[in-house]
């Protein structure tokens, strides 16, 4: 009898087998793993523009806060040459243009709400939601001027008020 060198067929099965089987225990843990990260960046982000509010009214005191995200950012035609009350560039790029589903910085939009007192703007909301909820992320955040950030499991859209943003809860 010739005997022939190689794998049999069941022999090649029971190892795709165990392939798949190992893939799919670890592919919904990359998935969480990808949300955690993006939900992250997220918070990263709101406190990065809490700090630029920051700067933005201590820079431009007649106007107040900044009323939209972009005004945080630079110039989409300059850059970064003349800051200015409606282009500051206190954040980057990414950040200032998040504010739609099909702009989002790392699964996640923004929305940035003011409240206008005495001429200027007193205080703001800004809000953040996962761009496609349950793949890109599954919480919501927010934070006032008071820069405590807040989380909720159940934003489909960001929060732009501060009634909105208080029903969250404060993030540890």
């Amino acid at each position: 009898m010739h005997r022939q060198k190689g794998f049999s067929l069941i022999e090649l099965l029971i190892v795709v087998a165990i392939i798949l089987i190992i893939a799919a225990m670890a592919i919904p843990n990359l998935l969480r793993a990808r949300i955690a990260a993006n939900e992250s960046s997220a918070v990263s982000s709101i406190r990065t523009l809490n700090t630029a509010q920051i700067t933005y009214i201590g820079s431009y005191p007649t106007v107040g806060y900044a009323a939209t995200i972009p005004a945080l950012g630079p110039s989409a035609s300059t850059g970064c040459t003349t800051p200015s009350s409606t282009n500051s560039c206190l954040v980057d790029w990414v950040v200032s243009q998040a504010t739609a589903v099909g702009s989002s910085k790392s699964g996640y939009y923004f929305k940035m709400g003011v409240t206008a007192g005495g001429g200027i703007n007193a205080g703001y909301t800004i809000g953040g939601a996962a761009a496609s909820l349950s793949r890109t992320g599954v919480r919501g955040f927010c934070s006032n001027e008071d820069a405590v950030l807040r989380f909720t499991n159940k934003a489909a859209a960001p929060v732009s008020t501060k009634a909105a943003c208080a029903a969250y809860t404060a993030l540890q």
